[in-house]
């Protein structure tokens, strides 16, 4: 397996804390510590508009060396989805609780993907792997 990428939808946060570009801002940059994570660049966060004037929010994403942390809000509507992708296990529980704290939803939901169940961990895998290739695209050719 590659890796866990959790998927937190919250509902009813309050609308200043959806709108802080400056919140999401630090909890993206400072997360990837917590998770004992490899950050590799600053975070990128901005708010935007969109063509329905109550959909305007914050998104955000930091990219870390095990894959990414995203964060988009509906402010008005009191939704934020937020998305931890990563090739290394980290305890989705802490991870669901520590944002709940930050944005104080009334409720959410959270789905847990495992993601590259055959995805080859170990040279000698992707050695085989490669082999088998080679013979399929030799057969293919003759």
């Amino acid at each position: 397996m590659f890796g866990p990428h959790l998927i937190l939808e919250a509902y009813g946060c309050p609308e200043e804390l959806l709108g802080d570009v400056t919140l999401i801002s630090k909890t993206l940059d400072e997360y990837p510590d917590q998770l004992a994570m490899t950050k590799i660049m600053p975070p990128y966060v901005f708010k935007y508009q969109g063509t329905v004037p109550e959909d305007w929010g914050v998104s955000g994403v930091v990219m870390i060396a095990e894959s990414h942390i995203s964060i988009h809000t509906f402010a008005e509507k009191g939704f934020v989805v937020l998305d931890i992708f990563s090739c290394k296990e980290f305890d989705v529980e802490n991870a669901v609780e520590h944002f709940c704290k930050i944005f104080k939803p009334e409720s959410y939901d959270k789905q847990v993907l495992m993601r590259g169940y055959h995805f080859p961990r170990s040279m000698e895998k992707v050695s085989k792997i490669m082999r088998n290739d080679r013979v399929r695209f030799a057969d293919i050719a003759s």
